[in-house]
């Protein structure tokens, strides 16, 4: 990976695993380097959806996931009122189809486990 998370976590739900990490960005343009990273690290990994908020830029990728997790991922950022961060969830894929709802779901949690890891409270 480029940068050093800040916070990182594991979910498993039905098989499949998530793995999330929040890093501190200056620009977002290092959003693209942080995916980058992770696709190297997660080359197993069907999805990685990501958020970015760096200034009044606000971004999301839902690497084609269903249940627009991006958007979920996003909302975390805005909910815990953090500028200048990425949070990335990559999806390894177990067999077993969640669906939208638990796809978002699952996203969530993994995002918000990686955030209480982190330890930064707003």
């Amino acid at each position: 990976m480029t940068a050093e998370p800040l916070g990182t976590a594991r979910l498993e739900v039905r098989r499949s695993r998530f793995y999330a990490h929040l890093y501190r960005v200056e620009s977002p343009a290092e959003m693209a380097q942080v995916l980058v990273g992770h696709r190297e690290a997660y080359r197993k990994a069907a999805h990685h959806c990501a958020a970015l908020r760096c200034g009044s830029v606000e971004e999301f990728k839902n690497d084609g996931e269903v249940g627009r997790p991006g958007r979920v991922l996003l909302d975390l950022l805005r909910n815990h009122a953090f500028e200048n961060h990425v949070l990335v969830v990559s999806r390894v894929f177990g067999g077993v189809l969640l669906g939208p709802g638990n796809v978002g779901r699952a996203f969530r949690d993994a995002g918000e486990a990686a955030i209480r890891e982190a330890g930064v409270t707003r």
